[in-house]
This record gives structure tokens, sequence and C-alpha cells, in this order.
């Protein structure tokens, strides 16, 4: 579970996140949307200790955790808009030399199934990652998060940049890792992904989280008017 309580964060005098509360429980994904600006990268940041709060506390599975507190790496995995892995190695290298990084050794067996979970095909894992495109990057960008048994899966704008068909492929990905009973963050500007995709929709502006909703009880066309009346 990851939690967020009464969490602010400023620069001098601007207020980039003020009291935000929300929670993401196992099997939940929680989609945060808002203009450029309105806190959601922030949150992100705040929850992977990239910053330090101004105020308010985050917990990991109910425990309190500071900026430097070794325990993120244990528990949360980072899927950024850009996933940053190394071109000149492929795939499986990628994922070989990330996991050992975690603490986890694998056989290659057992790394082509991860490769192959997530949706990877079979000829792009020996292919250097220098000619994947992004929706491939992401799929052993999601591998690795698998591999290191992340139970929390922090997401900046992943779905931007992406055809249709990578992302009808990556949302399946994603309604599979919460079904595994992972808690999922995913910053996003996609509506209609969004409602396809999320348990939980949060719509922030300026800082503050201004409405919460289950995906189940809107539809993309309502959630789309109420964010346009949001912003």
């Amino acid at each position: 579970m990851l939690q967020a309580i009464s969490l602010s964060k400023n620069y001098g005098t601007y207020l980039a996140l003020n009291q935000l509360n929300l929670t993401v429980n196992p099997g939940e994904v929680y989609c945060l949307l808002g203009q450029n600006g309105a806190g959601k990268t922030t949150t992100i940041n705040l929850f992977l200790g990239f910053i330090e709060p101004t105020d308010g506390k985050i917990l990991i599975n109910n425990q309190e955790v500071t900026a430097s507190d070794e325990r993120r790496r244990q528990y949360i995995a980072y899927i950024p808009e850009v996933v940053m892995l190394y071109g000149n190695l492929s795939a499986i290298e990628n994922l070989n030399y990330f996991s050992k990084l975690a603490g986890f050794e694998y056989s290659h067996l057992q790394l082509i199934s991860f490769l192959s979970e997530c949706g990877l095909q079979s000829t792009a894992h020996e292919q250097q990652l220098s000619g994947f495109s992004k929706g491939m990057r992401q799929k052993v960008g999601i591998a690795i998060a698998v591999a290191k048994n992340a139970q929390i899966i922090l997401m900046d704008e992943p779905t931007s940049g992406l055809d249709p068909k990578a992302t009808a492929e990556f949302t399946i990905l994603v309604k599979k890792l919460a079904a595994d009973g992972r808690s999922i963050l995913m910053a996003t500007h996609d509506i209609f992904n969004a409602v396809a995709l999320a348990t939980h929709i949060g719509i922030m502006k300026q800082g503050e989280l201004i409405h919460t909703l289950k995906a189940a009880d809107i539809t993309a066309a309502d959630l789309q008017e109420l964010y346009l009346q949001t912003i």
C-alpha cells in the first residue's frame, strides 16, 4: 500500500503540492490527471524520494518512510515517460543487469519468462534496445519491476507517444500487474486510457487534489467534461 498524508511541497513561495491525501491499495490502479504544473510529477517524485516533502507523511505498507529510506528500493519500481535503459545491451542483458542490481539472480529461462510475461516478443529478447520503440522499452522496464518483485509501481506519462496498438497492450499489462496484487500510481494526460485501466482517478489543479473518483462510476465523456470544468 502507498499512502500520502497531508503531503505538501514548497519551492520558496511556490506551493507545488498542497495537503495531498491519497491511498493506493494492493490491486488498485490510481490515475492522476491534471495539466502540466498541477502537481502530478511532484507527487511521483516525493513518493520516489527524489525530493523531500515540506510537510506531511509518506507511508509504504503502513510504515512512514523518509526520502533516504532504503525500503523504497525494496518496494517501489518506477516507469518514467522515457524508460532509461542501456541501448547497447539486449533486452535480456538489461533485465539481467538490473535484476542483479536489485539483489536477484535469475536463470536465462527465468529472464525470458519475465520478458514474455510482459509482452515482449521472443524475437526481440536478444536485440539491442537502441532499436526498440517506446512501447518495447516500456515492456522491458515493467519486466524489471516484476523481476525485482516490486509491489508498488509508479508511472509518469507512460502512454505518451504510444500508438493505439501499443497503448492497448500497455493497458492489458497494467491490469495484469494490478490483478497480481500490485499497487499502481500513474500520472497521465490520457483521460480515455485512465477510464480504461484505472480503479480510481484523481484530478489535480495547482497542487491540490480537487476530485477523487471511482473509474467504474464515470464514463470517459463525463470525465472529460469534469476535467475541462476543473482546469
